[in-house]
């Protein structure tokens, strides 16, 4: 009699608390059930769909991917050349004619564009303008504005500045860029209002400061990274040049033509 409770007793605790190993149990670290991605159904067809598709002719109507790419940049050079042809005569109400700065527009404003692409850089201005051309009223607001400008006061035009090397200067250039707007425009204004403050603290004749002396640190250490002999005997401000040679020591035009081809007169 007991040992038949007991089997009772084993079997209905089994039926009841199944073991670890049957698969009605999972483990705290397994996924649900409804959360398992679902398996996409393909789509079967029959055996006779697939001989279908086996015996349809190919039409040779299409081509690789390399021809596809060159189509692709032929259609886009049609289209560049379809503008030109068609909008690019309309250009034409908008051209204005050319007139050279004058004494009264000194300003010289400098702008960078990758052809419309985006760039950070296109909404950089840059302002150059020349000492000499500044409503400055005397030698101390010369001075002053030198000393105010600091490194941005160059003794010759900057080389990005659309300045002509050949062009006669004294006093030097001031160079002034911003780039910490969004916008051109702000940027423009930004660093025109700084040369307007610049100039009207020069004129300021309450304190010309014509005791300091100016600081050219800035000056030598360009012309040494240059590495072009100009910081030896003063050349950064008195640069030999042809200009210093005695006019009858130039050669004319004829004589440097004949320097140029010297062979001109055996084969003549």
């Amino acid at each position: 009699m007991a040992s038949c409770l007991n089997r009772l007793a084993r079997k209905c605790t089994t039926s009841r608390y199944p073991s670890a190993s049957t698969s009605s149990l999972r483990h705290f670290s397994s996924s649900s059930p409804a959360l398992a991605r679902r398996v996409k159904v393909e789509e079967k067809i029959t055996a006779d769909q697939a001989f279908d598709l086996l015996e349809d002719e190919y039409d040779d109507d299409d081509t690789a991917s390399a021809g596809h790419l060159m189509l692709r940049q032929q259609r886009q050079v049609l289209y560049y050349l379809r503008l030109i042809e068609h909008e690019m005569p309309k250009l034409v109400a908008y051209r204005k004619p050319f007139i050279p700065p004058t004494s009264s527009t000194p300003v010289i404003v400098r702008s960078l564009d990758y052809a419309g692409e985006e760039h950070p850089a296109t909404a950089k201005r840059v302002v150059v303008v020349a000492v000499d051309q500044l409503p400055l009223r005397d030698a101390s607001a010369i001075h002053k504005l030198k000393l105010l400008a600091g490194p941005r006061w160059t003794p010759n035009p900057p080389s990005d500045a659309g300045v002509s090397g050949l062009q006669a200067w004294q006093h030097g250039f001031v160079k002034i860029s911003c780039e910490d707007f969004p916008k051109p425009a702000m940027n423009l204004k930004w660093a025109s209002d700084t040369l307007d403050r610049l100039i009207a603290e020069a004129n300021d004749s309450r304190d010309t400061f014509r005791k300091v002396p100016l600081d050219l640190r800035h000056v030598h250490s360009k012309v040494r990274s240059a590495k072009k002999g100009d910081h030896l005997r003063g050349r950064v401000f008195n640069r030999p040049s042809v200009f210093d040679f005695p006019q009858e020591w130039l050669p004319t035009r004829s004589m440097s033509l004949d320097a140029k081809f010297p062979r001109d007169e055996a084969i003549h």
